[in-house]
Formats: C-alpha cells, sequence, structure tokens
C-alpha cells in the first residue's frame, strides 16, 4: 500500500513577495483525552479566531449527543478501508480497536480558502502529520498536573472501570512525548481563555515566519 505523503519543497523565494501573508498554516492540536482539545478549539472560535476546523473521520459508534460532521465524520469500517486502498487519507490511526483518519480532500479544501487549517487529532496522528507535512504547527495540549487530567476523564462517565484505566494508561505514555511537538499550551482548569489566547498567539507568529512555503497535499 502506498504511503499518503505531502510535496515538499526547498525553501524559495516567492515570485511576488506579497503571496507569503495567505499562505495558510497547517496546525495540528493533540495531547492526552479528557484536556479539553475540543471544548478550547470552540472556545477559540468564540473568541474570534477564524480557522477552518478539519473533522476527523471515525469507523467508530455515534455516541449520545455527538452530530455527524461535526464531532467526526461516522463510516462503517467498510468504508474506511475503502479510503486506505484509494489513498485517499492524510494519516490514519487504529486507536481503541477503531480507525481515526484525516480525509485528504477536507484538508485540500480547507487550505483553499486561504484560512489557517486546525486538526484535532490523538499523538500518534500527530506525529505521522509532521512526518508528512515537515511544516504543520503542532501542539501539544496538556493539563497542569496529572490528578485534573484523571478527575476530567472520570467526570466524562463515558467509559467502564476498564476503560478508564487503559485511558488514563495512554494518557502516561502520551505525556512523554511531549519534546516531540513544536510547542505546548497548558489548559489550567478554569482557565481556558488563557490556553486559547496561547494557541491564538502560536498560529498569529507561526503566520509572520519568514520562509514558510505554501502546503500542498
Amino acid at each position: 500500500m502506498q504511503r499518503a505523503h505531502a510535496e515538499v519543497h526547498p525553501p524559495m523565494a516567492p515570485e511576488n513577495p506579497y503571496d507569503i501573508a495567505s499562505y495558510p498554516l497547517l496546525v495540528v492540536v493533540s495531547g492526552p483525552s479528557g484536556v479539553g482539545k475540543d471544548t478550547l478549539l470552540q472556545r477559540l472560535k468564540d473568541l474570534g479566531s477564524d480557522f477552518w476546523f478539519v473533522v476527523t473521520m471515525t469507523s467508530r459508534a455515534q455516541r449520545p449527543g455527538e452530530v455527524d460532521g461535526k464531532d467526526y465524520f461516522f463510516v462503517t469500517r467498510d468504508e474506511f478501508d475503502d479510503l486506505i486502498e484509494a489513498d485517499e487519507l492524510l494519516e490514519h490511526s487504529l486507536v481503541y480497536g477503531e480507525y481515526k483518519g484525516i480525509p485528504k480532500e477536507q484538508v485540500r479544501k480547507a487550505l483553499s480558502t486561504g484560512k489557517n487549517v486546525v486538526m484535532r487529532i490523538d499523538v500518534q496522528g500527530a506525529e505521522k502529520i509532521k512526518r508528512i507535512v515537515p511544516d504543520a504547527v503542532t501542539i501539544f495540549l496538556m493539563p497542569e498536573s496529572e490528578e485534573e487530567l484523571i478527575r476530567r476523564l472520570t467526570e466524562r462517565k463515558t467509559e467502564t472501570p476498564e476503560g478508564l484505566q487503559r485511558r488514563i494508561s495512554t494518557a502516561r505514555e502520551e505525556m512523554s512525548r511531549i519534546q516531540e511537538f513544536d510547542f505546548v499550551v497548558v489548559n489550567r482548569a478554569y482557565q481556558m481563555n488563557d490556553a486559547a489566547a496561547d494557541i491564538d498567539g502560536i498560529m498569529r507568529a507561526e503566520r509572520c515566519r519568514v520562509g514558510r512555503q505554501p502546503i500542498r497535499i
């Protein structure tokens, strides 16, 4: 099977230097389950940050309250397998026994708008995106302590006791991979606006970086 890949070009000056300001970012927000990725990105939107959010596709069952096309694109295992065979996923992973992945077509459409493109994906997916698209900006979102993370996971009440312990164990492993990311943002309890401001500041600064090249998927 051929691995999904993006074209990588050596840095070069654009023919028109005024084009630089129009190059959108590809931003990956990751971190352990329960850290508040979805809620934080919604807060970022509410505070006026203008970006295109790429919705992850998954083969897992839709949970009560989740909206197809907003929380995830829910597809069958067979449909997911077909996309893998067609090489139409930018990345995909097997997470807790179910597939998750990023449809290429959604990313192409998002980049064409000129807006920054933001993905919310798990840590192993973030590593794959960075390898495929080296210019992607990766942000690790973390709580202020392990005790706080366990509290958030427990209060979600979406897991069996065994499933909860598995997520806690996975979170510990994911926390050990912080050094693989470009930035780390702490999402402290009751201080979400501060974390949102940090992410917005990262995107503003990265958009101004000299030498940034357009991303091609």
